[in-house]
Parts: structure tokens; C-alpha cells; sequence
């Protein structure tokens, strides 16, 4: 592996206007293949045909056998982690090609897997029939993240037809589960390190400042979640008999869950880190436009408003399970569950802030009402050390392709695997890049692409790879 800095050539190679072409010219057939690929409903939660995810892999690895680039491409499993011994995680694609002459190695990382598509009458068009509206591509994955499968496939068709025999290595890992926890993604590292193992990484799968200006992600938050089951009675009882005097779990949870924030919605959790960066200039006019508030809504939280998102730790209830109001009647509930999802500020690691939450709630738990943890989830956050070459080249390749210099900026969700990737590969340099942009609307109903946001994430790849294979590694 090139462990030093690269040298440039002598000269700039007339190639990167080649590149373009090729990149303009191949995005036809990489719009038609990405939809294609929208068609098949690969999502991975455990409520769905896992046979859409398999054909998804399929199409993946016939995608990257087409390029004609890679001495290897296959569809692997992995065993997940912290299942029962041989249950396996969904399929993915590895496709490897050898460096040559001290050529770096890149590893180009997007998953193939989507997020449910919701209630159909929510969608302006079908989810899994995707179509073209203006400038952008509707459908669930359009964006999130098969577009960033189609933008590697691309970018190395691009490469390949300006250069007969290329010497950068390139690894390509194309995830089957990303979106349902990657439960067999640290396995699937380690039982596949050595054709993994590169200079670089870069990971497809996060937004840009708007269609016209490039981010270059520099951080993460962390995540963590629990279900949290609140008791207070053996058995329900009736609310008349005994309401005003026994305890019912449906008010101790939300006393207790009252805790968690201030009177400004500021998180109140003793032990939960911020951290200190400058941001860019971020109104709170645009939060209300971008998140959709209504009439009247106040933002919470106190700092800039992309601190808030980027850099001091959220905490939401993201579900209740509890007496419907259909099938309410008039007793006191026993016990109530809740599913406790925190965002962790960079530079914490999210097992610190999980237990400092978790000592927070038995603290405060009111009436001696007893508290079960349980189902739990952690991915640490993530710092990109921008010092080293591969940042610096890749933020003159987005000015080129974008005819902008790209945003440093950091995302307020979390891709916990990163964190894996920084263990496993400790001497790699990883990027977060990606294709969507704010009103792409990933996970939601009418997930969309923009496709000159495509185009140049195509091509910013493209140009970074068809620079990286004239470089030589240093050791100067």
C-alpha cells in the first residue's frame, strides 16, 4: 500500500478533458442502468422479500462485470454479528482490480439495499417505477444510495475508456444491508481485509451543500438506541378505581422522558459532549423550509443552527408501544415501551454517551418505577483528519467537475460503520462524499436524484481516479 504522500507528474495529463467526455457521454447509460436498478425493491428490513435484495446484488455485480475493469467481482455473505451462529446478512459485491508501479489503491464503498417505501398514497409516483420530472429521477434508492452505486460504476467506465491499462488499484464493496443496521458489515471486513485493504475510501453515501455547490463531509455524529420499558404495576387497573393515587407507567415514562431536554429543547443529560467547530452561516429560516415546519413552529436548541445539527449530541423518541386509542379503555397502563434513538456529538464515543444516558434515566426514573434496556444499537462518530493528500486531491476534483470549491461540512445523521472501517484499516485515508442534495428527501416518501448533481458527482470520481493512476507513491 502507498503510504506516503503522492507525487504528482511532471505534467498535468490532457486526459482530464477526455475524462469529461467520456463522463458526458456515458450518463445516458447510467441514468437508464440506475433505473433499471430503482426497479427492483431490494429492501433489506426483515419484513420484506429478501429475494429483491439478492436480484439487487445480481444486477450490481453484472454492472461492475460490464465495465471490463475487475480481475474479481462476486456476490458474498457474511455472517451477521451478534446473531445465531451461520445466520448470514444480506449479499454484497466485491469487485477487485490489482495496482500496478506503486499506483495507490482506492476503495470505492455505496450499498444497494433501501429504505421501505412508506404508504403508497404518499408517493406522487410509484416508488419502484421510477421517472424523470424536471432535473430530477423519482424513486425509493434513486438517490439513497443506488445512485452512488451507479456514480462508482460510471466513474469507472469513464476511466476505462481514456485509459487502456489502468494501474490504480480499485476495490469496489457494495453493501446489501446498510439500511437495516449492516449486521454482517465488520464480519464481511474481516473475512474479506486483504482484497479490501487500500489507500483511500471513499464512501458514496451522504448529501451536498445544494445541486450547485459540493460538500466534502468531515464529520458525523454517532448513534445510539434502545428500547426502554417502563413498569410501574403487575397488571393494569382500573383508571377510576385507582387513578389519582397508583402510579400508571404512561405518566411515569413521560415524566421521565421530560428530563431528557430544557425548556428549550436542549438536551439536559449531564455526561453528553459538544463539540467546538466553526460552521457556515445557516438561518433558522432555511432550518424551518428544509425540515418542513408549520405555520407558527419555533426551532429548539441554543448555538449556531448547524451546530446544533452537526455538532451537539439530539435525542428523539422515535416510538411508543402502548394501548392504541382504538383499543384504549379506561385502565392504567403497567408498562409502556419506548424506543430512545441519540445522535453523539463528534468526538465521543458513542458507549460513553449511551451509558451516561442510561445513568440519567435510572437517576430520575419517578414513583420507584422500574426500568428494562434493552435492544440495543451504537455507532461511534466520525473526524476526517483533512491534512492528508487524498483530501486535498479530492477537493480539487470536485472544483473541477463542479466549478466550485466544495463545503467542509458535517452531517447531523450518523453511518455508523465508518467507525469499523477506521479500526479495520487504521492507515487508510476514508472521504465521505455523495449524490444527494437537501431536497432529495431520502427515507422519505418521493425520494429524488438530481441529475446534475449526478453528473458532477460522476465526474469529480472520475477525475480523482484518472489523477490517482499517474501518481506515484513517495517515500521522499
Amino acid at each position: 500500500m502507498a503510504d506516503a504522500p503522492l507525487s504528482p507528474d511532471p505534467q498535468e495529463d490532457p486526459r482530464d478533458a477526455a475524462v469529461a467526455e467520456a463522463v458526458a457521454g456515458g450518463l445516458p447509460a447510467a441514468i437508464a442502468d440506475l433505473t433499471s436498478l430503482v426497479k427492483i425493491p431490494s429492501v433489506s428490513w426483515p419484513a420484506f422479500d429478501p429475494a429483491f435484495v439478492h436480484e439487487s446484488a445480481a444486477a450490481v455485480a453484472a454492472l461492475l462485470e460490464g465495465t471490463g475493469v475487475f480481475e474479481t467481482v462476486e456476490v458474498k455473505q457474511a455472517q451477521k454479528a451478534g446473531f445465531p451462529d451461520g445466520e448470514l446478512g444480506h449479499p454484497a459485491v466485491l469487485a477487485t482490480r490489482r495496482a500496478k508501479n506503486g499506483r495507490p489503491t482506492v476503495l470505492l464503498y455505496a450499498h444497494h439495499d433501501v429504505q421501505p417505501p412508506g404508504k403508497d398514497e404518499d408517493w406522487e409516483t410509484s416508488p419502484y417505477e421510477p421517472v424523470v420530472k424536471g432535473d430530477r429521477l423519482y424513486g425509493r434508492g434513486a438517490a439513497d444510495d443506488k445512485a452512488g452505486v451507479l456514480a462508482h460504476v460510471a466513474a469507472v467506465r469513464a476511466v476505462a475508456e481514456v485509459i487502456d491499462d489502468l494501474e490504480v488499484g480499485l476495490a469496489v464493496f457494495i453493501e446489501g444491508e446498510e439500511e437495516h443496521g449492516s449486521h454482517s458489515f465488520v464480519n464481511f471486513l474481516e473475512d474479506n481485509k486483504e482484497a479490501l485493504d487500500a489507500d483511500l475510501i471513499i464512501v458514496a453515501d451522504s448529501d451536498n451543500w445544494d445541486v450547485e455547490t459540493p460538500n466534502l463531509t468531515v464529520a458525523l455524529r454517532g448513534a445510539c438506541a434502545f428500547n426502554m420499558t417502563v413498569s410501574t404495576l403487575e397488571h393494569a387497573s382500573h383508571s377510576g378505581m385507582w387513578g389519582g393515587a397508583a402510579p400508571d407507567a404512561m405518566l411515569a415514562a413521560i415524566k421521565l422522558l421530560s428530563t431528557l431536554w430544557d425548556d428549550n429543547g436542549s438536551v439536559a443529560v449531564p455526561g453528553l459532549a459538544r463539540y467546538d467547530a466553526e460552521t457556515p452561516a445557516f438561518e433558522e429560516a432555511e432550518l424551518a423550509a428544509s425540515a418542513a415546519f408549520k405555520p407558527g413552529v419555533a426551532a429548539i436548541g441554543d448555538g449556531s443552527v448547524l451546530s446544533r445539527l452537526w455538532f451537539q449530541p439530539s435525542i428523539t423518541v422515535t416510538g411508543i408501544d402502548a394501548p392504541s386509542i382504538a383499543n384504549a379503555s379506561n385502565t392504567l397502563s403497567p408498562q409502556v415501551t419506548v424506543r430512545i434513538s441519540m445522535r453523539v456529538a463528534p468526538g465521543q464515543a458513542s458507549a460513553e454517551a449511551r451509558d451516561a444516558l442510561i445513568a440519567h434515566l435510572k437517576a430520575n426514573a419517578p414513583f420507584g418505577a422500574h426500568l428494562d434496556f434493552h435492544d440495543f444499537e451504537v455507532g461511534d462518530p466520525f473526524l476526517v483528519d483533512t491534512s492528508g493528500w487524498a483530501v486535498a486531491e479530492t477537493k480539487r476534483a470536485m472544483t473541477d467537475a463542479w466549478g466550485k470549491a466544495p463545503v467542509e461540512a458535517g452531517i447531523g445523521g450518523s453511518i455508523p460503520f465508518v467507525a469499523d472501517l477506521v479500526r479495520v484499516f487504521p492507515d487508510a485515508q476514508i472521504l465521505v462524499t455523495g449524490v444527494e442534495d437537501p431536497d432529495t428527501r431520502a427515507h422519505s416518501p418521493n425520494e429524488s436524484l438530481h441529475l446534475g448533481v449526478f453528473k458532477r458527482a460522476i465526474l469529480t470520481e472520475a477525475l480523482l481516479l484518472a489523477r490517482l493512476n499517474r501518481k506515484t507513491a513517495s517515500s521522499a
